[in-house]
């Protein structure tokens, strides 16, 4: 009996799990009413949408790169110089003792 229960386990091999997003907030009789409304302000030509500026741009571009490009990048790139410094030095200073001798 201990065998077979072993055996269950060694020879089980787990099936693939579905991907599946449960949908926690759906009303479908709100989505329903919505749906009315907005044919019936189509039909009756009422737009509820504010006015654009026909002259607005919205300024997002770029923002993102700029915001990574801060202090901390600078930070960054100033440790490795250093780093790098630091490095070449100690470098020339074995190499130096290896050929002094």
């Amino acid at each position: 009996m201990i065998f077979f229960n072993m055996t269950g386990k060694f020879f089980h091999i787990p099936k693939a799990r579905k991907f599946q997003i449960p949908y926690r907030f759906y009303d479908p009789d709100k989505e329903a009413m919505q749906e009315r409304e907005e044919r019936i302000k189509k039909e009756l030509g009422i737009d509820e949408k504010k006015p654009t500026d026909p002259n607005y741009r919205p300024n997002i571009r770029g923002q993102f790169r700029r915001s990574l490009k801060s202090t901390n990048s600078r930070d960054a790139q100033k440790s490795s110089a250093t780093r790098l410094i630091l490095l070449i030095v100690i470098l020339g200073l074995v190499f130096y003792l290896l050929l002094k001798f």
